[in-house]
């Protein structure tokens, strides 16, 4: 089976950096896209930013400029690059992907297990 394993979640204060890394592992011939999703405290889970490919993004409106997704296609990781965090950035962050596990098999979406992202003083 497929899985997710993310890191780098933590708290950090208003203004600061914090990096986010997911590798995908098991039976893999495709991450076709990668992402990054999170649920802010009594919403729905949101977008943060996608990637497709090697290179093709994709980003919610109140993230872009600040945060960067890119990916190590080799390795099956994402990562997200968080700069001038606000206190709205405070959520569960989700690892994302879309995979196919046979060259003939259809994709499916797979999550990870979530990471706390905190953002206050």
């Amino acid at each position: 089976q497929v899985q997710l394993v993310e890191s780098g979640g933590g708290l950090v204060q208003p203004g600061g950096s914090l990096s986010l890394s997911c590798t995908a592992s098991g039976n893999i011939f495709s991450a076709n896209v990668m992402g990054w999703y999170r649920q802010l405290p009594g919403k729905e889970r949101e977008l943060v930013g996608t990637i497709s490919g090697g290179s093709s993004t994709n980003y919610a409106d109140s993230v872009k400029g600040r945060f960067a997704v890119s990916r190590d296609i080799g390795q099956n990781t994402v990562y997200l690059q968080m700069n001038s965090l606000k206190p709205e950035d405070t959520a569960v962050y989700y690892c994302y992907a879309v995979i196919q596990t046979r060259s003939w098999g259809s994709w499916s979406a797979y999550w990870g297990q979530g990471t706390q992202v905190a953002v206050s003083s």
